[in-house]
């Protein structure tokens, strides 16, 4: 009886629909290279949102990673905003100044309304839109390059 509760279990999840994706909210935001951001603006293309600060460790160590998949998947549109919550512009500038993040667009609080939409409860935290626009995935907190790539799964990117 118990092999049959556990098979009926995975049968019902291989074959559980997903639920619909919802509309990432309208939002604008402005790079600090001037590039205006919005809903429109990645409308076809998927992107992956990061909400970091300096101070944080586990923001630095997925740095890299970030980096690496910018750099991988930009040739398949992937945009990826990088906004910094919560500090001002001449630490950001001096951070990045130190050590700086190629292939990523990076974004002020004060240059945008995403830290308010999706009121992280830590750092780091990723949003991905796929190219429509809505959700396709959310992730708090580190997970590490192979976290990143499952999610990017999603709007078909992730493994190259």
């Amino acid at each position: 009886m118990k092999k049959l509760a556990i098979l009926l279990v995975l049968g019902l999840t291989v074959f559980a629909e997903k639920k619909p994706r919802q509309k990432m909210p309208a939002f604008r935001a402005k790079s600090m290279g001037g590039e205006n951001l919005s809903n429109e603006a990645l409308a076809g293309k998927p992107a992956l949102i990061q909400l970091w600060a300096t101070w944080c460790g586990y923001c630095r160590k997925d740095q890299p990673i970030v980096e690496k998949l910018a750099s991988e998947f930009r040739d398949k549109g992937l945009v990826i905003v990088a906004v910094n919550v919560g500090e001002a512009r001449q630490k950001v500038e001096s951070y990045l100044k130190d050590h700086p993040r190629p292939g990523v667009k990076h974004v002020l609080t004060e240059d945008t309304s995403l830290p308010g939409l999706i009121a992280p409860q830590g750092f780091p935290f990723y949003v991905l839109l796929d190219k429509d626009g809505k959700v396709a995935g959310v992730q708090a907190g580190s997970g590490g390059e192979p976290s990143l790539r499952e999610m990017l799964t999603e709007v078909g990117l992730g493994t190259n």
